[in-house]
């Protein structure tokens, strides 16, 4: 039974039962604490928790999910993927434990002619949680299962919690049986790989208190409303009922498996550390495909650092299979294939996803070249050094400057016959981790505990009435001070205010949130930023400027009219450089992130290469054409399916549902979903200067500009600089590129000269110090200061000139100056005296420690330096005295 097929059955076998089909969530979790999607359940959170009123009472679903904390299992085990898809069925306060356990007993044992999965009973066992006798008995009753084949276990395998005070519930899990060739008898209760989980159904039923772990906490009482969570694993059935070992023989992953050990040469089930890489390969390129297809990038943060991860996994696993060239355009049009029948959007937007994949391939190929250098010559460092170890933090550099994998490099360092530092790369890498986890954990906003919002969205949605409204009377539902519900705010305290409408934009889509004031009876609240902490709820972060806002006060939210014009005109000039971006690159160049204020915008697109000044200049005439037409602005809703039969852009990244907001400017010129705020006419925009092009990754550009008033005055600064240059110069204003041009090079030219006479005269002192040259324990001598000299370069040019003079006799020469009003010293020595046992870096460092700083080098030439200039004759002394030693 083909994947796609088993999917069509679940959602069929649900949608029959009254189940809300509800289609799979993008990767990109809305969930503020997530990166990506991990979970069937994680789309339904609000509604299982009560946080948002469900829309539906029992709903189905197919999840796209991504999980890469097992990362390193992927390819070793038969069930570890970093994508999944999970089957799953919900309930919102309707049915519970018997319906849920009837429904999965139903779909898995109903034979495949009539429309179930047609497993055999006697293969399937169960596990309830140890005290929940009621699921025991309904397995016993509903499937006629006997007591051996329905496990008790503990709370740390079959009790479900979010780790925090809140819902919880027992769990009961399915398994298949593989039989005796696959493990020891015994049942579940063994966490025996024979033995293979195949559903979970969660019975979110009490309400759990504080604790830590997954058993360690009190159950406080009873939900309100019991709720059902259950997941099949979709790739999981396929590998069993396809007849394959494991996940990645299923035919949405085999095929890419199959060309990669072709291009390798490798037969699959030969050898088992090319079986697992092989099957690394298949894994991260379906990710990676799908990762593409939800709009995430290569990046070196956040989900796009995954991505990076996944791609450059898959490249190095191929690399260890002996290919060094690139072999993405055959891997990823295999997946395309597997894919497209139950996710046709990855065909359809194949040219993008490929043209990013084959880039960052071509990269990554590029930093193995780099990095393998690096890494030959610290081998070839080590070794001469007679070390077997190479260092952790050299491991650590390649790894984190240039990507270049660890594990690659343990392999390279013991091809050459070297360990490396582990334990030094280890400490490197935890240290990094918590910088970074304290770097994320700094930016978490106060909007990530999201229970206190529950009340308020159980109210309504927030109705936002900005597109035609600049003032919007209210009322105040709700006032958050410091996380907590309060019912008052007073002047002086920063608070955060639930409206039942308001005109304020909430930040989304690109556009930062409107600024303005919320007011009423005795009170002034200054409106620092609007957000939308859950879907359908706006929340509002107010300054209490005077006064006291209470909850159930009457309120006016007014937007700043200056701002919100500046705010239109960024947005809508971002559609408008979007459109010119297409015209002049093609199709390709599609948008992939913007941000945008009140005079300002920034655009961030698909493309590999730089504008070039011309390009820049063509995408900034049609922009400003565009503006010049008074193209006219229309904004309507439809649905969805019609907005994109109309051809309307939807950017990746962003989340749409069934009702859509299209933008078009100039009709079908621009034409795109959005819910910002738009100008009418595109000749409100006024102005568009684009003030840089940038890139932002090896697949990625930014272009920035300033927009309306902003762009003129920007243009006004420049003209001033221009005419102020014009006048200074006595040049028109035509010429001044050339006049400028030609002052550069008199510039150059004279200061070559000056270098050249420097340098004169700083030979000229060589016979003076030649001639001061003194016999030191069987050494000729030259410590000397040389006043005050320019840089640490001329009194290098200076030392090593003496030394050659000094001809072949053992000699060292110790000469100090002062530099930008510190002491530098510098000692070289010739190989006579090497041999004799004079080292110029150990003679650094004496004189260094003497003047108050530090200093070394090599043996033949060596600098050092401190604080005191004063010091400079006692440091020349101390040379002189460990040379007559």
């Amino acid at each position: 039974m083909q994947t796609a097929e088993i999917h069509r059955r679940w959602l069929d076998f649900f949608a029959a039962r009254a189940h809300t089909v509800v289609p799979s969530a993008s990767l990109v979790s809305d969930d503020p604490s997530l990166l990506f999607t991990v979970a069937g359940m994680v789309p339904f959170v609000p509604y299982l928790t009560g946080l948002v009123p469900a829309p539906f009472p029992r709903a189905t679903s197919v999840q796209k999910c991504i999980r890469t904390n097992d990362i390193e299992e992927v390819g070793k085990t038969p069930r570890h993927g970093t994508f999944f898809q999970m089957c799953g069925n919900f309930s919102f306060g309707d049915y519970f434990k018997e319906q849920a356990i009837t429904y999965a007993w139903e779909l898995l044992t109903t034979s495949e002619a009539d429309g179930g999965l047609g497993f055999e009973p006697k293969d399937l066992w169960v596990t309830v949680y140890e005290d929940d006798d009621e699921a025991r008995e309904i397995w016993r009753r509903v499937a006629g299962l006997p007591d051996d084949r329905i496990q008790g276990l503990g709370k740390d395998t079959n009790y479900w919690s979010t780790g925090q005070p809140g819902p919880a519930g027992p769990c009961s899990e399915i398994f298949f049986d593989r039989g005796p060739a696959y493990g020891i008898d015994g049942g579940p209760a063994t966490d025996d790989d024979r033995y293979v989980e195949i559903w979970n159904l969660v019975f979110m039923q009490y309400l759990r208190g504080e604790g830590t772990g997954k058993a360690d906490f009190e159950i406080l009482g009873d939900l309100p409303r019991k709720n059902i969570d259950t997941g099949m694993g979709l790739e999981r059935v396929a590998f069993l009922k396809q007849g394959v070992e494991n996940m990645y023989e299923i035919d949405q992953v085999r095929p890419v498996l199959d060309r990669a050990a072709a291009l390798a040469g490798k037969t699959y089930g030969a050898i088992h550390e090319d079986d697992v890489r092989l099957r690394v390969i298949a894994d991260h390129v379906r990710s990676a495909l799908m990762l593409m297809s939800d709009g995430v990038t290569p990046s070196n943060e956040g989900r796009g650092y995954i991505l990076r991860r996944l791609l450059r996994r898959t490249v190095r696993s191929m690399r260890l299979l002996g290919v060094e060239t690139a072999t993405f355009p055959e891997l990823f049009t295999a997946s395309r294939d597997a894919m497209m029948a139950a996710y046709p959007e990855v065909a359809s937007d194949f040219t993008r996803i490929s043209r990013l994949a084959y880039a960052e391939e071509e990269a990554f190929l590029r930093t193995l070249t780099s990095g393998t250098g690096i890494l030959d010559t610290a081998v070839a460092n080590t070794q001469r050094a007679g070390k077997s170890e190479l260092a952790g933090d050299t491991a650590f550099l390649l790894h984190d400057t240039y990507g270049f994998p660890i594990d690659l490099t343990l392999e390279m360092a013991e091809e050459a016959g070297l360990s490396v530092d582990r334990k030094a790369f280890d400490s490197l890498m935890a240290s990094q981790r918590a910088r970074a986890k304290a770097d994320a954990k700094a930016k978490k906003t106060a909007l990530a505990d999201l229970s206190v919002y529950s009340t308020f969205r159980s109210l309504g949605e927030t109705v936002f009435t900005g597109y035609t409204e600049l003032e919007t009377e209210s009322s105040v539902l709700g006032l958050i001070v410091d996380g907590e519900s309060v019912r008052t705010a007073r002047a002086g305290q920063v608070a955060e205010v639930i409206l039942g409408a308001t005109a304020l934009y909430a930040e989304s889509g690109g556009q930062d949130a409107d600024a303005g004031l919320i007011v009423g009876p005795g009170y002034e609240l200054e409106v620092l930023d609007v957000q939308k902490p859950v879907k359908g709820l706006i929340s509002h972060t107010v300054q209490v400027r005077s006064g006291e806002v209470g909850v159930g006060s009457p309120a006016t939210s007014v937007v700043d009219r200056e701002y919100r014009r500046g705010a239109r005109q960024a947005h809508s000039g971002t559609h408008i450089i979007h459109a010119a971006l297409r015209q002049v690159l093609g199709p390709n160049a599609h948008q992939s992130g913007s941000y945008n204020k009140a005079g300002y915008l920034r655009l961030d697109f698909s493309w590999n290469q730089g504008l070039s000044a011309e390009t820049r200049s063509e995408i900034e005439e049609i922009s400003n054409n565009a503006i010049r037409d008074n193209l006219e602005v229309v904004t309507r809703e439809m649905p969805l399916a019609q907005a994109k039969s109309l051809g309307a852009m939807a950017l990746f990244g962003e989340k749409y549902g069934e009702t859509v907001r299209v933008v078009d400017i100039g009709g079908p010129w621009s034409r795109e979903l959005c819910a910002g705020t738009h100008v009418t006419s595109s000749a409100e925009i006024g102005m568009i200067n684009l003030v840089s092009e940038s890139s932002v990754g090896s697949t990625n550009r930014r272009v920035e500009s300033l927009v309306g008033i902003e762009a003129f005055r920007d243009l006004a600064a420049e003209r001033a600089i221009v005419s102020q240059l014009s006048g200074s110069l006595k040049t028109p204003r035509e010429q001044l590129p050339e006049k400028i041009a030609d002052l550069v090079a008199s510039l150059k030219t004279a200061e070559k000269r000056i270098a050249a006479f420097e340098a004169r005269a700083v030979l000229d002192k060589v016979p003076g110090l030649l001639d001061s040259a003194a016999h030191h324990g069987g050494v000729r001598l030259v410590a000397q200061e040389t006043g005050t000299l320019n840089s640490a370069d001329d009194l290098r040019l200076l030392v090593t000139t003496v030394r050659e003079r000094l001809g072949s006799d053992p000699a060292v020469v110790a000469l100090a100056a002062e530099v930008g009003a510190k002491p530098v010293v510098i000692v070289a020595t010739n190989q006579a005296a090497r041999d004799s046992g004079a080292k110029a870096g150990a003679l650094a460092r004496i004189a260094a420690g003497v003047l108050g700083g530090g200093g070394g080098g090599k043996d033949d030439l060596a600098q050092g330096g401190g604080a005191s200039v004063e010091a400079i004759p006692a440091a020349l002394a101390a040379v002189t005295q460990a040379i007559a030693g």
